[in-house]
């Protein structure tokens, strides 16, 4: 689903399709739909893996060539390998500490990494059975946006009240940001480990006595 599509599916969701008299912008309704795919993005970000480079002796990577970065989920080094060296890691800014035994020689590393999702004429990196969602949470961006525009002016757009948009935008947030939990990778579980932990599990159920 493309932009001009999806601004299309929210202005059905807003009742909002009367071209000669419409409620909200198309601009209005790209940035809600933008609003929502970051926030949608900081939960189930898009899937990446890149190489970059090493330096001989060198932890420290920069990635600061990696743009619209959500987070790092992992980093092998080296490449190629099986089954795969995966790196423990520490991430400060731009720059990415590898903590392990083995200090880079100065070969690639393969960085796995989310990113923001794109909505643009082109198409979408929103996966299908999400876009639904995405949709749910710009249309209750723009409803409440516009009710609390709306409130103390005269009301010449219909029937619905500031209040009527009011509560139906907050049901919608309501909806899309506990479907954001549901989906959120901190939520995740996960079947393997790509790599051993830095800082080792500290036990909830031992009693290590005085």
């Amino acid at each position: 689903m493309n932009l001009a599509e999806m601004r299309a599916a929210v202005r059905r969701d807003l009742h909002d399709e009367d071209e000669n008299n419409y409620r909200w912008s198309d601009d209005e309704l790209e940035r809600h739909i933008q609003h929502a795919a970051r926030d949608f993005s900081e939960h189930v970000p898009c899937e990446k893996k890149t190489t970059v480079a090493t330096a001989s002796g060198s932890r420290e990577i920069d990635i600061s060539t990696i743009t619209d970065r959500v987070m790092v989920e992992a980093v092998e080094h080296p490449v190629d390998k099986f089954p795969g060296r995966y790196q423990p890691f520490s991430l400060w800014g731009d720059t990415l500490t590898l903590l392990g035994d083995e200090v880079p020689d100065g070969s690639d590393a393969s960085v796995y990494y989310g990113q923001l999702h794109t909505i643009d004429a082109g198409g979408s990196t929103i996966n299908a059975r999400h876009e639904d969602l995405v949709i749910t949470g710009a249309g209750g961006y723009a409803a409440v946006e516009w009710a609390l525009y709306a409130v103390n002016r005269v009301n010449t757009g219909g029937t619905k009240t500031p209040g009527d948009f009011l509560g139906w935008g907050n049901e919608k947030l309501k909806y899309f940001r506990q479907e954001l939990r549901r989906l959120g990778r901190r939520n995740r579980i996960r079947s393997s480990s790509l790599y051993v932990p830095y800082f080792p599990a500290v036990s909830r159920t031992a009693d290590f006595g005085p």
